[in-house]
């Protein structure tokens, strides 16, 4: 694949929940959620206006209350309204979304149960790095905390159900591989950063196949509780097929 060519072709999800106000939707992994830079590829964003066309003709919007990485799967959150979309701003400040992801890690932990609270900050304010977004555990961070359960053990790999408390960049990741666990096909946090910059400059090559097994880092989000109309609201999405193969018999 030439990194001149779009990463996602199509703008791939489906809707798992919708409302008047209201619309969830399982992104696909690797699409972007939003338009970034200059570079003309198609986004979640483009395909939930295609989708809404006809709200935004007669008065809606298309606000993304939670915005996933490009390699993460899952559950995606949209306000149609401006009231939802500010009703939302407000719970997700207070921190009245809980959202649980899957994760597929490389390695077997022994714990059934961890929880990290080490604080995180941008690794460049600390230490030198050649990615300018990569995030790193440290006391000068801001505080953050993620809980981990291990769903099931396969040679070398485990399937873990993640609950992050808050939503620090990259906060899963950076946890897990603080404890040890990195992501399977997380090209940042794996161990070894050369794998996100010879992506950067060669696209997916059989190299990087070798080194990192997924195209993408292992990552789903899989449930979403949210507040709405004086009423709880919880959306699940299943593990994707390619996490699944990697853990499942």
């Amino acid at each position: 694949m030439s990194y001149d060519m779009p990463i996602a072709v199509v703008p791939e999800f489906r809707v798992l929940y919708e409302d008047d106000g209201v619309l969830v939707v399982d992104k696909a992994a690797p699409l972007l959620t939003h338009p970034t830079g200059e570079k003309k590829e198609p986004t979640l964003w483009h395909g939930l206006h295609e989708l809404l066309s006809y709200e935004l003709a007669t008065g809606g919007q298309v606000s993304l209350i939670n915005r996933l990485d490009r390699e993460t799967s899952g559950i995606t959150l949209v306000a149609k309204t401006a009231e939802a979309a500010r009703e939302l701003g407000k719970a997700m400040q207070a921190r009245l979304l809980h959202k649980e992801y899957y994760a597929v890690v490389q390695g077997v932990p022994l714990w059934n149960h961890a929880c990290c609270a080490e604080p995180i900050l941008r690794m460049e304010d600390v230490a030198e790095t050649r990615i300018h977004v990569r995030q790193c555990c440290h006391p000068a961070g801001k505080p953050c905390c993620t809980e981990f359960d291990v769903l099931c053990r396969r040679e070398g790999l485990a399937l873990l159900l993640c609950r992050p408390y808050t939503g620090r960049m990259h906060q899963i990741r950076v946890h897990a591989a603080y404890l040890g666990y990195p992501l399977l096909g997380d090209k940042i946090y794996g161990g070894d950063e050369s794998c996100y910059l010879d992506f950067i400059a060669a696209g997916w090559t059989p190299d990087l196949q070798r080194r990192l097994t997924l195209p993408r880092h292992a990552l789903h989000a899989c449930r979403l509780t949210f507040p709405w109309k004086g009423r709880d609201i919880t959306v699940e999405s299943p593990l994707p097929e390619d996490m699944g193969n990697l853990v499942q018999n």
